[in-house]
């Protein structure tokens, strides 16, 4: 996938779009932030009347009202103190949420082949991640930029007007400190794109351990994957070593650059004539100055890491979705499918998958799909499902062209059951009224009892509403199979896909749930991708594919009596433990 380089305008342009519609809030903590800034040159000037009054001349009142003005500072700074922490948050938290949801949003629509080309762990890390390394950039440059240099000025201003030969003198550190920052800024940015491609291989590698623990157990393969992701933290190491230099190089010169004007002002304030309160006041203000001098200088790390991660995050939100050109609504379709010399051929691939295939399926008709491994069965059911789009030729469903057809409407014709299993961390009946906002319960209990899962049910704490885990965690292999049959039940879909449909399941379960596909797909147009002979040989027809072709096409007594590919594939599944079919 194309790394696509945002220039940080534009960056700062989408990112401001995201906020502007809490701007009122936000404008509320900037004025907070600037009620802060504000006590800061009040604090040295209170400073200098407590040196110059209260120690010089003695004045009864001053020793009262100046600890009072003290201490209505420190409210103030309080005050805006928090309210800068809670309508920040108020808004960042939103910031974040929306900025999420965009990103969650588009993950929903992007097409197949984009998962086929990027590893579950970089999706992840995007999503959760990278978006909230560009929340955290929001928050640091919006207080460093707006209330560090609200400090900043307020405390050059009351330097200038105090004496302004002296603050020029001392704010000579700030081109240096601005040549540092530039230097440094192109090394982060680079180095936390490398971070960013490390921390999503080192997700996607703890997420397939997770995944794959018992594997890993019987297969002994702890100090392999131990060794996967220990490369990967020494990479992360070595990248978080390289930003730390590259990043703390820019603090210690800066504040040697600021030390060495500060002993020059030193000098030259004590040669001016200037009391005690003053100078204390003058120092004081330089002192102050150094926090948000230092704030603003090391911005730039977080900086960096957020634009690096605002790439990333807008390359998915701009992603180009399903192509959908249609146009038209279907009602319940009959379930006509018909390809039209249809070609497609995987991204960089150099053979076709399936090449001028051409194929006319009746409504209620069951099609069987067979041939050897990379025969083309999968590519054709997922043309069926349209997740890709034909290079050439055209498939028509009930004589309408796919491509007049909305994604939604030819989607809602369809039900899926495929060999790998996918189920929610839910309960039941979310898994099994998969969709639907409103569950209709006797539909619901009728697709239970077809798929064979009232024992199933009958066993779960809360039935139904019992929360099966992560894919399903909590029920047996068949089990799992047994309710994504269930939904396809539910689902009622004119047009079915079972893809290694009871592969999972053993001879006693297959026997249970195999009335009930039968019952299923009668009336319904039906492709079956199976190894097992007991749904291909009551087939209404058999295509026998092979290297993207169809080379064979009938009954099951009929090919077997031709003696072609399908009756030596139907020998050799019962004369060696391969799976052909």
């Amino acid at each position: 996938m194309r790394k696509i380089k945002l220039d940080n305008r534009i960056i700062i342009k989408r990112l401001w779009a995201i906020v502007k519609p809490y701007r009122g809030r936000a404008f509320l903590s900037l004025l907070a932030m600037a009620l802060t800034a504000a006590t800061q040159p009040l604090l040295g000037k209170a400073l200098q009347l407590l040196m110059d009054l209260g120690f010089r001349q003695k004045v009864p009142f001053s020793l009262w009202w100046i600890p009072g003005v003290l201490v209505s500072i420190f409210v103030l700074r309080g005050i805006g103190t928090f309210a800068t922490a809670y309508y920040n948050n108020w808004v960042l938290s939103r910031v974040l949420n929306d900025l999420r949801a965009q990103a969650f949003e588009r993950l929903l629509r992007l097409p197949v082949a984009r998962f086929q080309e990027e590893s579950t762990g970089k999706v992840i890390n995007t999503v959760v991640g990278d978006v909230r390394q560009v929340v955290d950039m929001i928050q640091s440059v919006f207080i460093s930029f707006v209330r560090d240099a609200l400090v900043v000025i307020g405390l050059v201003g009351s330097l200038l007007w105090l004496n302004w030969k002296l603050t020029l003198v001392a704010i000579v550190v700030v081109p240096l400190t601005a040549v540092i920052v530039r230097t440094t800024s192109k090394r982060l940015r680079h180095l936390n794109r490398e971070n960013q491609r490390v921390t999503a291989e080192m997700t996607q590698v703890v997420e397939e351990a997770a995944r794959g623990h018992q594997v890993i157990r019987v297969f002994a393969g702890e100090r392999y994957e131990n060794h996967r992701f220990f490369l990967r933290s020494e990479a992360l190491r070595g990248f978080s070593q390289r930003m730390t230099v590259a990043f703390a190089a820019t603090t210690p010169v800066t504040q040697i650059a600021t030390s060495l004007a500060l002993s020059l002002v030193v000098v030259l304030a004590i040669q001016a004539d200037m009391t005690v309160g003053e100078f204390t006041q003058f120092v004081t203000l330089m002192l102050m100055l150094l926090t948000p001098l230092k704030a603003l200088a090391e911005v730039n790390g977080p900086m960096q890491r957020g634009i690096a991660a605002a790439e990333t995050v807008f390359e998915m939100i701009d992603a180009p979705v399903e192509h959908d050109p249609g146009t038209r609504v279907l009602g319940r379709a009959q379930g006509q499918v018909r390809f039209e010399n249809v070609v497609f051929r995987y991204p960089n691939a150099h053979a076709p998958a399936l090449d001028g295939v051409s194929l006319d399926v009746k409504p209620g008709q069951t099609v069987a799909l067979v041939g050897m491994s990379g025969g083309g069965k999968s590519t054709f059911v997922n043309l069926v499902t349209r997740f890709y789009e034909p290079e050439g030729g055209r498939i028509l469903l009930d004589g309408v062209p796919y491509q007049d057809i909305m994604l939604p409407s030819l989607r809602a014709q369809m039900a899926l059951v495929s060999q790998n299993v996918v189920l929610f961390d839910d309960t039941l009946k979310a898994n099994i009224a998969y969709g639907v906002e409103e569950v209709d319960y006797a539909r619901l209990a009728a697709a239970i009892k077809a798929a064979h899962l009232d024992d199933v049910v009958a066993r779960l704490p809360e039935g139904v509403e019992t929360n099966i885990g992560e894919n399903g965690l909590r029920l047996s292999g068949g089990q799992r199979q047994r309710v994504a049959i269930a939904r396809a039940i539910y689902k009622d879909a004119p047009i079915l896909i079972l893809d290694e449909a009871t592969s999972a399941l053993d001879n006693e379960s297959e026997r249970a749930v195999q009335a009930a596909l039968e019952t299923l797909m009668a009336g319904r147009t039906t492709f079956v991708v199976a190894h097992r002979l007991s749904t291909i040989e009551r087939a209404d027809l058999i295509v026998v594919m092979e290297r993207g072709r169809i080379v064979e096409k009938g009954t099951h007594e009929e090919l077997l009596a031709k003696g072609g590919t399908y009756a030596n594939l139907y020998r050799l599944q019962f004369t060696t433990p391969v799976e052909a079919l």
